[in-house]
């Protein structure tokens, strides 16, 4: 009996088969690219977001005596020994290397995550994840290839229409 379904299931019509994948990448076809680029947006915002979380100290809402305060945000100690010691970036000193990549760390994400200059962003960020891909992480491919995708998407096809670069350029068009 089991070999019964098993003949049955292998000689399935070709038509049949043929039929479900063409479906499914019409299916496909219809994700609005401004779903894409929102989710691409948000997700690789993220991801550099949280790396500069981890170069500075001071960037977060603290309440002192029942006020607000935002404390003025510095590098952590530890950020300048990890550029010197483990990243050993040629030709720029660690200090000015790790206060770089902390401030693009914040600055691009926000942009991309807002959809402002989204196309610059995504270039700054690719020319980042290259110099870590070349010249601190090689091993790390696999990591910086999904964020090189993801960017060069986000220059190809920009922002999408949940962007402020959408809403700029139905304005001044």
């Amino acid at each position: 009996m089991s070999t019964h379904i098993e003949e049955s299931s292998a000689t399935a019509p070709p038509g049949l088969i043929a039929g479900l994948v063409h479906q499914f990448i019409r299916i496909g076809e219809h994700i609005p690219n401004s779903l894409v680029a929102f989710v691409a947006r948000f997700s690789i915002a993220a991801v550099f977001w949280k790396s500069g979380q981890t170069k500075i100290q001071g960037l977060a809402l603290d309440i002192v005596g029942g006020e607000f305060t935002l404390g003025c945000p510095r590098l952590s100690d530890s950020v300048v020994q990890l550029f010197r010691d483990e990243y050993r970036l040629p030709l720029i000193a660690p200090e000015v290397a790790a206060t770089l990549a902390a401030t693009a760390e914040h600055v691009f994400p926000l942009l991309i995550l807002v959809g402002l200059a989204t196309r610059l962003s995504a270039l700054a960020l690719l020319g980042m994840t290259m110099t870590i891909q070349l010249l601190v992480y090689p091993d790390a491919y696999p990591t910086h290839g999904t964020w090189a995708a993801v960017l060069l998407y986000l220059m190809a096809h920009g922002p999408g229409k949940l962007s402020l670069d959408h809403w700029i350029a139905r304005r001044y068009a």
